[in-house]
């Protein structure tokens, strides 16, 4: 029985490994998001500036592991094997669910889903030995450490609403003193917004980074004999004031001698100092239970008592962490930085919420997000008539934002903010982490980023009418996830260990064996989801500016929905000959996106107008009746995907022999017309279009002969309501979606001939 304890350790081991790769993976969004953002630094800079703060961060870490051993529940009151089934439940349980979020590209706290997964587990140990002894379930009190878990929830919403009130007070004020012409104000401008900014962010270095080192605890005579950690708490005026004075001055010079942009040197130190403070704090997120597991066999081992009769009041004593181990922790998440696509996909969310102008909206509005939005407008309009029309005008004057001309024909990507927000989120979010860590308030730096960054934009004006029930949708589900986090990771814990406790050492090996399964599942998904949307013949906005412009560019959106037209009406029949729900299933899926696609071209026909020549506005119309085509084509596949899913899901009869035969040849004529016509679109070659026209009566005529067909059959010998009106409603769609086809293929070789005919003759 003592090995399994020994194989324990090994698989926490292993577990702390994955563990930090998915926690590096949610968390990198709280470093990386400002640098990214505002396209300030170049992304293999930014890397190279995380990676060394990871590195300091992690070998300057704390190393007492606090919340792990006693932070949450009382040791003493638990049997070294109790323990070890604790942080057992809680790492299968930490993992499982933060690669959940990373999935989903969900940021969330990996502090607060350690803390309530230690609480769940505890939680649930807890009434297990109280039911087994015959007491009441209040004594769990005497195993909880219920003021912190207090401490946490408060700590919570107190970031949440705290950073974003503050992260937008102070980017109200910075803009209307830099306005968006910052770059163009007087040098000692930027020289003392840089001195604040630096101040704040290298005093979160210095109480954030180093605090929790071995370091701050000693005591140095330049200093009075203070200990680091007390002299940064009792200077603090002093020490910010000399601060800023050096930061300007500094900041000056650069300016003047150097040439050097003062907000990307904000923007460079910032994002070392979040990623410093993530590495030296959030560290014990990760290997704090794996390592409190070891010194907690090691004390076991060298006590000689039974497993079930040792008491673990040695979790109660401070004990630092070998050095070694902080060093190997901090190059793989150095490495999982570098190597993570999750790590990405959990920072587009939060870039995305806080882009300025457009952006393909990831979340759908609710009603929550439409009430506060027609709230804030309320109080927005009523605002505007206390304030006097000039003041009102003044301050328009310093938000207005700077127009931003583009080459034609070219495709930019634009920053999704400028660097003056990104440098204002790195300073707050560094100032309020300060202030809580001095404090010893349990804030989570992922909630303090993100709600920062969300302020800051609110307050740039970022989300304007076309974009704020979206984006405030997008910000209200992000924090809806945060409160699940805490519920999930209480009762998921609380349920493995359960398992664990009852089943023992099978149980683990079934739970360790499964959660590998999930991990690996998860991964293949993502990376075939991430090889399917690169491979994927997705729809491009027009960008050219004249007629023929528009229609060489247009030529690839239209073989690409002929392609996915021609494979998702044969996947309909094929399924309904077949039976294959699954299939049908993934089929009405591709007709939604393909809908939706095509609906956002639509969306982005005010920009294609606005970027046309004066001499081609001819285009716009054009441009619109291909969406139009494009548009009804889409609906009637997707119509088509619709009834054939639901018919098989239904359990409805089978459509007969003849029906599906029928349905096969028109299939297979579509096949050759939509195969030609993608053909002629990828080579180019309009003038071939007549040939696909030529062949538009014949389909028409066919579709027409199988609905006569049925009409008779129906009248003689068909017996199924359901198949009648799943046929005729195939037909009829296929006949709409024909029509559609041939609508486009005629305007297009029309345009096509128009710009041959007005362009010069040839000299002879």
């Amino acid at each position: 029985m003592d090995n399994i304890y020994l194989l324990m350790i090994i698989a926490l081991a292993v577990l702390a490994v994955a563990d930090l790769v998915v926690g590096v993976s949610n968390d990198a969004v709280n470093f990386l998001n400002s640098a990214i953002g505002s396209k300030a630094i170049s992304f293999r800079t930014i890397m190279i500036v995380a990676s060394l703060g990871i590195a300091f961060g992690a070998i300057f870490s704390s190393g007492m592991m606090e919340v792990a051993r006693k932070g949450i529940f009382n040791p003493g009151e638990f049997y070294f094997d109790e323990i070890m089934f604790i942080f057992m439940a809680v790492m299968i349980t930490d993992i499982l669910l933060l690669d959940f979020f990373n999935t989903l590209g969900m940021p969330t706290s990996t502090t607060v889903s350690i803390v309530f997964e230690l609480l769940g587990a505890a939680v649930a140990m807890a009434m297990i030995k109280i039911a087994s002894a015959g007491g009441s379930f209040l004594d769990t009190l005497n195993y909880i450490n219920t003021s912190k878990a207090t401490e946490i929830i408060l700590g919570i919403l107190l970031s949440v609403v705290v950073a974003f009130s503050i992260g937008a007070l102070v980017q109200w004020v910075s803009r209307l003193l830099l306005s968006y012409d910052f770059e163009k104000k007087a040098k000692w401008v930027g020289a003392l917004f840089g001195g604040i900014a630096l101040s704040a962010i290298t005093y979160f270095i210095f109480m954030k980074g180093i605090k929790g080192t071995p370091f701050a605890g000693e005591t140095y005579a330049f200093i009075g004999g203070m200990k680091i950690s007390d002299f940064l708490e009792a200077q603090v005026i002093p020490i910010i004031g000399l601060s800023v004075v050096f930061w300007s001055v500094l900041s000056y010079a650069l300016i003047i001698l150097v040439k050097t942009n003062i907000y990307k040197l904000i923007i460079g130190v910032g994002t070392f100092a979040l990623a410093l403070a993530f590495a030296g704090n959030d560290l014990v997120n990760f290997i704090g239970v794996p390592i409190a597991a070891y010194q907690s066999y090691e004390a076991w081992v060298a006590s000689g008592v039974e497993a079930g009769s040792f008491s673990m009041n040695v979790l109660s004593s401070k004990v630092p962490t070998p050095t070694i181990l902080l060093f190997l922790s901090g190059m793989v998440m150095v490495v999982t930085l570098w190597l993570s696509k999750k790590a990405r996909y959990v920072a587009d969310t939060e870039i995305n919420l806080a882009r300025e102008g457009e952006t393909k909206e990831r979340f759908e509005p609710h009603f929550f997000s439409r009430f506060l939005v027609r709230f804030a407008i309320l109080i927005n309009t009523y605002t505007r008539t206390v304030i006097p029309d000039s003041v009102m005008k003044k301050i328009d004057g310093r938000f207005k934002k700077p127009v931003i001309k583009l080459s034609k024909g070219k495709v930019h990507e634009l920053p999704a903010f400028d660097m003056v927000r990104a440098a204002v989120n790195l300073m707050v979010a560094g100032i309020l982490i300060s202030v809580a860590t001095s404090y010893k308030l349990p804030l989570s730096t992922t909630y303090v980023t993100f709600m920062v960054a969300m302020g800051t934009s609110l307050a740039d004006k970022a989300w304007g009418s076309e974009s704020a029930v979206y984006r405030v949708a997008g910000v209200l589900n992000v924090i809806g996830g945060w409160f699940m986090t805490a519920l999930i990771a209480f009762f998921a814990a609380g349920i493995i260990l359960t398992i664990i406790s009852f089943g023992k050492g099978t149980a683990i090996g079934v739970l360790l064996f499964a959660a590998i399964l999930l991990l690996a599942r998860n991964y293949i998904s993502h990376r075939k989801k991430s090889s399917e949307l690169k491979a994927e013949d997705g729809l491009r906005r027009a960008e050219a500016s004249s007629l023929h412009g528009v229609i060489l560019e247009s030529a690839n959106n239209i073989s690409s929905v002929l392609k996915r037209s021609n494979k998702i009406y044969t996947n309909s029949i094929n399924g309904l000959a077949k039976q294959d729900l699954d299939l049908l299933n993934k089929n009405k899926k591709q007709g939604a996106k393909l809908s939706a696609e095509i609906d956002d071209l639509r969306d982005s026909i005010f920009y294609f107008i606005k970027n046309l020549d004066e001499t081609s506005v001819g285009a716009s119309n054009f441009y619109i009746n291909i969406l139009g085509d494009l548009q009804d084509m889409a609906q009637s596949l997707e119509y088509i995907g619709k009834v054939s899913h639901k018919h098989v899901n239904n359990n409805h009869k089978k459509l007969k022999y003849n029906q599906i035969k029928e349905l096969k040849e028109i299939d297979l004529r579509l096949d050759q017309i939509l195969t030609q016509s993608m053909e002629i679109f990828n080579k180019k070659t309009f003038d071939k279009i007549g040939e696909v026209l030529g062949a538009k009566q014949e389909i028409f005529d066919m579709v027409t002969e199988k609905i006569e067909k049925q009409v008779s059959r129906t009248r003689t010998e068909e017996s199924s309501p359901k198949n009648t009106t799943l046929y005729f409603s195939l037909l009829l769609e296929t006949k709409d979606f024909v029509t559609a086809t041939m609508n486009l293929l005629e305007q297009y070789s029309e345009a096509h001939q128009g710009t041959l005919n007005t362009l010069p003759a040839p000299s002879e």
